[in-house]
């Protein structure tokens, strides 16, 4: 069997490969070459057989072409993606505001739209998106042989509980919540932001238990009115949230949003959409001890039936500052690549969910997964005189799509039967017969140094696909 892959051709062994949106037939094909070292903190644990890149048959982009046969509704993403300082909560509300009311200023070739003319259904804030992050003392900018990741101390985040107490934020109370609400209310959006949590639990009345104080690295997501929706607390903790954060549960990770429909006719009816919730380390093994194929976090998307992924992250880089610079608007593609790994088992399962996020009737054999990927930007320096932190950018917007498609006469003859037993490929996830058109839609996929919108409006055509390819041999 030659399992789909994502792996690079022979022609192009270091390349990915993507097609511009553009209006012409066909679309002309472009290249962006990997650089030769890996880039992305969490390749130390990647198995040889999944450091490769994604390349992409050149697919020319028709506009109207790309969505699927049936009545579909407007869903408008957007992630703010910017630099904020550590410890500067004011300050880095005044640049939260300023980028949302201006689009993109740093990195940019031009002027872009506002939120309020964008007007998206739900906005995304990165990990610990207003008090900054303290990244822990010792910064490795490499991964001598024979050491794993686990071992090495590059981290982000608050080294201590004492170092982060006093930006912790009583639930759903404090200046992010505050901050959301206010955001919530001004452009009629649900505002998703994470912080740094505390609980406060009170003593006994007999005062034999003391008031009791637990804290979450967590996210906040409320509704159009400024009302509470989520409080997710992250369930995979990076080794620097151990030091000041506690464990959350994963069943906390999934809710059903409401979203009005557009004005027009019956698709006016507002929509449940299933959303799972993450935090950066949620994507990645249980504290890099859990097998690199055991895809929890995407697992559980599948198994939850999920619509739309939200995903707050921090994630680091380890480009030079030099290299950043130079990238500017590109995007680090190797941590793309490498998020893109962590859902192999949407690549590779059959969906079950009833409906897309923006559909209005389900049509089996086509469906698709949104995933939205918002990530910091920026370098920072940590406290107590550690290193240099830099993070990767690289907001993106996407769809899993998948397309049934029938076995031909020879290989119904082939296998006896309209289709064959699941069976798990090489990479541990399981291998649907008859197989599947796969493509990743990206509507959006920022700069690593931008700081701006990362917008998409599901209708719309995107602006890239990536198409799979088979293992040889």
């Amino acid at each position: 069997m030659n399992p789909t892959s994502i792996i690079p051709t022979a022609t192009s062994p270091n390349c990915f490969t993507r097609t511009p949106s553009v209006n012409t037939h066909p679309a002309k094909t472009a290249s962006i070459h990997f650089p030769h070292k890996f880039t992305s903190i969490f390749f130390g644990l990647i198995p040889e057989r999944f450091l490769s890149t994604i390349p992409i048959r050149p697919l020319p982009i028709r506009r109207g072409t790309y969505t699927f046969d049936r009545q579909r509704r407007e869903m408008k993403i957007a992630t703010l993606q910017f630099a904020p300082k550590l410890g500067d909560v004011e300050g880095n509300i005044r640049r939260a505001n300023e980028l949302l009311q201006h689009g993109k200023l740093l990195g940019s070739r031009g002027p872009e739209a506002g939120i309020e003319i964008l007007r998206p259904d739900i906005l995304v804030l990165p990990e610990l998106a207003l008090t900054g992050e303290f990244n822990s003392p010792v910064l490795l900018l490499c991964f001598p042989r024979g050491v794993s990741y686990a071992d090495c101390l590059l981290g982000y985040n608050f080294p201590s509980l004492e170092a982060i107490r006093p930006y912790l934020e009583p639930t759903g109370q404090g200046a992010s919540a505050n901050w959301a609400r206010d955001v919530a209310k001004r452009y009629r959006c649900k505002v998703c932001v994470g912080y740094p949590e505390i609980e406060t639990r009170p003593g006994s009345q007999d005062g034999v238990n003391d008031e009791q104080e637990t804290c979450y690295n967590s996210l906040l997501v409320v509704d159009e009115t400024g009302e509470v929706l989520v409080n997710y607390r992250k369930t995979f903790l990076y080794y620097t949230d151990e030091t000041w954060a506690e464990e959350g549960t994963a069943e906390r990770s999934f809710k059903e949003l409401s979203f009005a429909g557009s004005d027009q006719g019956a698709a006016a009816v507002s929509r449940k959409v299933a959303t799972s919730f993450g935090i950066c380390m949620d994507i990645n093994p249980y504290q890099f001890k859990a097998p690199f194929t055991a895809w929890e976090f995407a697992n559980r998307v599948l198994d939850s039936k999920t619509q739309l992924v939200v995903l707050s992250m921090a994630w680091l880089t380890l480009l030079s500052r030099e290299e950043l610079e130079d990238l500017a608007d590109k995007p680090d593609l190797d941590t793309f690549n490498y998020w893109i790994q962590r859902f192999i088992p949407l690549l590779r399962q059959r969906m079950s969910h009833e409906s897309d996020v923006d559909d209005a009737g389900a049509v089996e054999s086509d469906k698709r997964i949104i995933l939205v990927f918002a990530n910091r930007a920026g370098e920072e320096e940590g406290a107590e005189g550690a290193n240099l932190a830099r993070y990767a950018g690289t907001s993106a917007i996407i769809a899993v799509k998948q397309r049934a498609q029938p076995l031909s006469s020879e290989e119904k003859a082939s296998t006896g039967a309209e289709k064959a037993p699941n069976g798990p490929d090489e990479d541990g996830a399981k291998q649907e017969t008859p197989p599947m058109d796969v493509k990743i839609h990206c509507w959006n996929l920022m700069g690593a140094a931008t700081e701006g919108i990362c917008f998409a409006d599901t209708q719309e055509d995107p602006r890239m696909i990536f198409e799979l390819v088979k293992r040889s041999g």
